[in-house]
């Protein structure tokens, strides 16, 4: 599997401030943008997997309303992350 324990831990621990901290919102884009762009790399060599283009598609739903949220509460966080992940609007 491509989302092993050991790699979800480490994308907590880089973006969400420790390991055990799972429900940070920096985290979870993190890992949303993680899976996004595995699932990004599977659709390309595999165009007719609807279900996976379902899926992609609530992924960056979810992580779109987490930027939000983020935008929202924190502008400076929101600034960080997507600097840090290399995501634009």
């Amino acid at each position: 599997m491509y989302l092993t324990k050991e790699t979800k831990t480490e994308i907590f621990k880089k973006h969400g401030n420790s390991e055990t901290n799972t429900g940070s919102s920096e985290g979870q884009i993190a890992l949303f943008t993680f899976r996004i762009n595995h699932l990004t790399k599977h659709l390309q060599k595999n165009k007719k997997d609807f279900n996976t283009e379902k899926s992609l598609v609530k992924l960056v739903g979810k992580r779109r309303s987490l930027l939000d949220y983020l935008i929202k509460t924190d502008i400076t966080r929101y600034r960080a992350i997507i600097a840090e992940l290399g995501l634009r609007k």
